[in-house]
């Protein structure tokens, strides 16, 4: 299993940002995808969910209105469009996936908030 994001930058409040994850070495038609983020000093952040299939999908409330996961099965791959940015949205993003039981994510891409 292999998993890559892209995508990330600097970025003023307000504006916005679309990250992919790019997906190998499974079945990715088969399985759920998620971003988290992670801060310094802060807790690790589920920031969206989407399933398998890309009908089903679900936010926080702290990105809920401005985040919108989605998926193209035909190229393997999950993006996140991030709008309205706020400098809390700072932080390394990653993509992840449950494969038979085991937790697997990419390298991370760094998202920095800030004028």
């Amino acid at each position: 299993v292999q998993l890559v994001e892209s995508g990330g930058a600097l970025v003023q409040p307000g504006g916005s940002l679309r990250l992919s994850c790019a997906a190998s070495g499974f079945t990715f038609s088969s399985y759920a995808m998620n971003w988290y983020r992670q801060a310094p000093g802060k807790e690790r952040e589920l920031v969206a969910v989407i399933s398998h299939g890309g009908s089903s999908t679900n936010y926080p409330d702290s990105v809920k209105g401005r985040f919108t996961i989605s998926r193209d099965n035909t190229k393997n791959t999950v993006y996140l469009q991030m709008n309205r940015l706020k400098p809390e949205d700072t932080g390394v993003y990653y993509c992840s996936a449950v494969v038979a039981g085991a937790l697997f994510r990419g390298p991370g891409t760094q998202v920095t908030v800030s004028s």
